[in-house]
């Protein structure tokens, strides 16, 4: 009979998968980075046959064809994925700043980048996510479908001035929330809203960002001799802080402001601990009237955000067109 593992080894065995994990973690990094290198100089070199000797589209069909006839088990130079790496490389060229993060994230993801953004700017802010927080492609692609640059920018210039002061208070939050994963009637209760995003938590995090994380639903805090729950408590480790989220299945109103002022409060004074920065409060609304948003924060002296929620996609042109309106405004 097989001797069962000792409970005291346990310890060691996992030290041993660790290391394991962290060296097939290395490893797919050196063949990412050897793999987007080659295709860096394979666009590289076409892209100069295409200026200096003509090529066009007929040529690099020629040139798979005979790749493929040398070695059929070598996939993944298609024409069509030759002409991207010929894309990739003149979407690059002599931008030293991205140049370093290209090998940090996958082809499938560099191909989301390459398809569904425009400008510079954009391409930039998901480089920079993609690297920092090692998406999956799934999670990558949604992350660039929903939008999430035009909705952090659009929440960047609404920031408070208190949230500015953070040193790394931009790029934290967005102006909109998107909970397209939840299947809600549209006469759904706030309830059963904070129930659908616990209950979808990996999703609903996916969308809030990567350094947040959940500390527990209807929150309880005590306030004299009265007890309240606060919807949403997580905390945010970039920031070294803990966020109190409300929702609001209604629109804005100027006095919700106060209650998550209230509760902000009663976490810094009785929850926070000693090297942790004050907290932060998002207000997740179904609707807001700006203008009633800028009067209602004009005094508030808690470092808060406001924000909508939607539960499908929000065009992007749209939110571009808001975006440029802003800016132009700023």
């Amino acid at each position: 009979m097989l001797e069962q593992p000792v409970i005291a080894h346990q310890d060691d065995f996992l030290k041993v998968y660790s290391m394991i994990e962290e060296a097939r973690s290395r490893a797919w990094q050196q063949v990412n980075k050897t793999l987007i290198e080659l295709y860096w100089n394979i666009g590289q070199y076409v892209s100069e046959r295409v200026k200096v000797n003509g090529w066009g589209m007929g040529i690099v069909e020629e040139m798979a064809s005979f790749i493929s006839s040398k070695n059929p088990s070598i996939t993944g130079f298609s024409a069509r994925n030759i002409w991207r790496m010929k894309k990739f490389f003149e979407t690059y060229q002599g931008d030293e700043k991205l140049s370093a993060l290209l090998t940090e994230i996958t082809w499938t993801n560099h191909l989301h980048i390459l398809s569904k953004t425009k400008t510079t700017e954009e391409k930039r802010f998901y480089l920079e996510l993609a690297t920092n927080h090692r998406y999956s492609e799934r999670d990558f692609a949604r992350v660039i479908d929903s939008c999430t640059y035009e909705r952090t920018k659009l929440a960047d210039l609404k920031l408070s001035a208190l949230l500015t002061e953070l040193p790394s208070g931009q790029g934290q939050f967005k102006d909109s929330y998107i909970f397209e994963f939840l299947s809600l009637p549209d006469d759904h209760k706030e309830n059963d809203l904070r129930r659908a995003l616990v209950l979808h938590l990996r999703r609903f995090l996916l969308e809030l960002g990567p350094d947040f994380s959940l500390i527990g639903e209807e929150y309880p805090i005590q306030v004299g001799m009265k007890d309240f729950r606060i919807d949403l408590l997580m905390y945010h480790r970039g920031l070294n802080c803990m966020v109190a989220i409300e929702l609001k299945t209604t629109e804005f109103q100027p006095g919700h402001v106060g209650q998550l002022q209230f509760y902000l409060e009663a976490l810094d004074q009785n929850i926070k601990k000693p090297h942790e920065n004050p907290s932060i409060g998002i207000l997740i609304c179904k609707t807001k009237d700006e203008e009633v948003v800028k009067y209602a924060m004009n005094r508030n002296m808690s470092p808060t955000m406001i924000a909508e929620y939607e539960t499908k996609f929000i065009d992007k042109a749209l939110l571009q067109k808001k975006l440029h309106e802003l800016e132009i405004w700023q």
